[in-house]
């Protein structure tokens, strides 16, 4: 499980600072395998391979949806559905974490491999090709002092 603790500004123009978790569970993964032409592993790949900026910011909204959801009360359970995904999906978090991903590949290989279940990281070290690209930089910041006037 990942816990990422962002400061973001609400839409009121309140600082705010809140925990947000995300997970997917072996079951998760394997039916996003299952349910992938060709399997999950194979897509990353061809996506990454083809520099599809498309289809690569399909994929990132489709696991941070697939991946967060909160903590029951007494930690039992991670609680996924409609409603909560609605509401994270409303915040500014959301607008924030999803940039972040999509513009930096390090902080989008960092958040994957957060979001595994412990006994599957090594695994998927394993399964890795050395040289795989773990995102590609679909936005690019201006530099500071080159923004056109």
């Amino acid at each position: 499980m990942l816990k990422k603790t962002m400061t973001t500004v609400d839409f009121g123009g309140t600082e705010r600072t809140e925990d947000y978790y995300f997970n997917l569970t072996r079951a998760e993964i394997m039916e996003m395998e299952l349910t992938t032409e060709g399997g999950l592993v194979q897509m990353i790949n061809r996506i990454t391979a083809a520099q599809s900026q498309l289809e690569l910011a399909k994929l990132f909204k489709q696991i941070i949806c697939k991946s967060y959801g909160v903590l029951s009360p007494d930690g039992r359970k991670f609680i996924k559905n409609d409603a909560v995904l609605a509401d994270f999906m409303s915040t500014q978090a959301y607008s924030d974490l999803y940039y972040k991903l999509a513009s930096n590949g390090e902080a989008a290989a960092a958040f994957f491999e957060g979001i595994l279940p412990e006994n599957m990281k090594e695994e998927t070290k394993k399964a890795a090709p050395v040289n795989a690209q773990p995102g590609l930089k679909v936005l690019e910041a201006p530099v500071k002092g080159t923004e056109e006037q």
